[in-house]
């Protein structure tokens, strides 16, 4: 009997996170986030304000727990396709496509999400977007010490230094094409190809 209740409470709190998450989600799109309030998120969600709270501390927690849970599946689905006998390009354009792929769904949102990250460090769900964006650095990280072992690299930087400005190239070249008119996924990676190969090559004159 206790076991069928602590089921019942538990798909009762799934039903209510899934209720402010979609609530969330609609209002920060259709509203927008900044004339958004949690007060808004909670009438839509049929739940009562201090329960929004039990989820998310800020109106910024509210707008990342609909997008945490997505972000680290991406960042496993990317880890679960890298494969050491690849060149490193293709690596890492596969990596940055599965992003590119999810963040195009909801364009409205996923600005949303990447203008709030920049100085996101507080919050309840803050160590989950930062371990998530750490386990992104530290594959791509895993993918230039594969291609420095291989000697289809070579730097006197460290893998983790390449693939922090990497990750930069990225991060800059996501919010870029996201604030385009048109999101074609082809022209997006081309584009993010020509600045990652020109990483690799280098700027020093070649010898005659």
């Amino acid at each position: 009997m206790q076991q069928k209740i602590a089921g019942l409470r538990e798909r009762n709190k799934l039903d209510k996170l899934r209720r402010i998450k979609d609530a969330a989600s609609e209002l920060f799109i259709r509203k927008g986030y900044d004339d958004t309030t949690t007060r808004e998120i909670a009438v839509r969600a049929g739940v009562g304000l201090g329960t929004i709270f039990v989820y998310a501390a800020t109106k910024r927690d509210l707008l990342f727990l609909i997008v945490n849970d997505d972000l680290q599946q991406v960042v496993e689905q990317a880890a679960a396709i890298l494969r050491p006998d690849r060149p490193m390009l293709d690596n890492l354009l596969r990596t940055f496509q599965l992003h590119y792929r999810y963040f195009a769904q909801e364009p409205a949102l996923s600005r949303l999400a990447l203008r709030e990250m920049s100085f996101y460090a507080t919050g309840t769900e803050a160590k989950r977007f930062l371990k998530t964006r750490e386990r992104l650095v530290a594959l791509i990280t895993e993918v230039v010490r594969i291609a420095i072992d291989r000697q289809a690299i070579s730097s006197t930087e460290s893998p983790s230094l390449i693939a922090q400005v990497i990750f930069s190239i990225y991060n800059v070249e996501i919010r870029r094409w996201l604030s385009s008119d048109e999101l074609n996924l082809r022209r997006g990676l081309n584009a993010l190809r020509r600045q990652l190969k020109l990483l690799m090559s280098g700027l020093s004159p070649r010898e005659p």
